[in-house]
């Protein structure tokens, strides 16, 4: 919602500001298609060549993103930080076999199927599972499961970061376009020599505008579109980063609700479940999950 908001305010501002200030639309209204189609249709070709088909999927949903926000809210981080006690706890007390059936079908387990919101992450369900087998088979070393969590966490922070890195691509390459697209008004100007003062001022004028189009586009709109996504896949990584926190603090011999309070004290602070709250939504699992 601020992302719309802070788009109109853009448009607003820069244009209510030009006509306040004795600015004419109908230079820049006649210009801008032709300019806009040049300018605007050299970035999404740049955009192409220098990006694979799946990015550009990504890029494509990354606008819906944009306008939605962070997917992971306050009761997301209490969910995942119950459902790792309880991974946990079933480990401690029952042994790695009575998890392995919940690790091997995740989708058909009681555990994950309580936390829709979390078995839907795939990349989520992947980490706890591909974890935990570690885990069972290094738990003598935890520094090789927390390597491989790492490597994890790099790997996929690196792909999620894509569409953000491309749009700031697009984002340095407007304001030269738009120069480029200014020195074609330009030829197109001085072919136009002979003609009255009036006409070669309105031709001028045009020339200009693809500057302006390729500086405010670059500056005013795609850049912070970028910028935005960065931060969303920031955020959203934290939640990932906290079932590294748990199920580390655990391989070096914290007791499940230990290692959980760990986490959840690396949960970002204006999303942070309380202590009590946790405590509530560990002590409310039943039973059968845990023993």
């Amino acid at each position: 919602m601020l992302s719309i908001v802070g788009i109109v305010v853009t448009f607003v501002m820069v244009f209510g500001g030009y006509i306040l200030a004795g600015g004419k639309m109908s230079i820049i209204i006649t210009a801008l298609p032709f300019e806009f189609m040049m300018i605007g249709g050299a970035a999404l070709g740049g955009l192409l060549i220098s990006n694979g088909a799946n990015v550009l999927k990504k890029v494509m949903k990354s606008f819906g993103k944009v306008l939605a926000g962070p997917r992971w809210k306050r009761a997301d981080y209490q969910d995942l930080l119950t459902l790792l006690f309880i991974l946990t706890r079933l480990m401690k007390t029952k042994g790695m076999m009575a998890v392995e059936q919940h690790i091997e079908r995740p989708a058909e387990s009681e555990i994950f199927k309580a936390y829709p919101r979390i078995q839907a992450d795939h990349f989520a369900i992947s980490l706890i599972c591909d974890s935990l087998r570690m885990m069972s088979m290094n738990m003598d070393d935890p520094h090789q499961v927390e390597n491989m969590i790492e490597n994890q966490l790099e790997k996929h922070h690196h792909e999620v970061m894509r569409p953000a890195e491309a749009l700031q691509s697009v984002a340095d390459s407007l304001p030269a376009l738009g120069i480029v697209a200014a020195v074609l008004g330009v030829i197109k100007t001085m072919a136009s020599i002979n003609e009255p003062v009036e006409v070669l001022g309105k031709l001028i004028g045009g020339a200009l505008v693809g500057t302006f189009l390729g500086v405010f586009l670059a500056y005013g709109i795609v850049g912070p579109v970028a910028s935005r996504l960065k931060q969303i896949a920031e955020e959203e990584a934290q939640f990932h980063y906290i079932i590294r926190d748990v199920l580390t603090a655990y391989l070096h011999g914290h007791a499940p609700q230990l290692a959980v309070e760990t986490g959840r004290g690396h949960v970002p602070s204006e999303i942070q479940p309380t202590f009590h709250a946790l405590d509530e939504a560990i002590a409310a699992v039943p039973a059968t999950m845990t023993a």
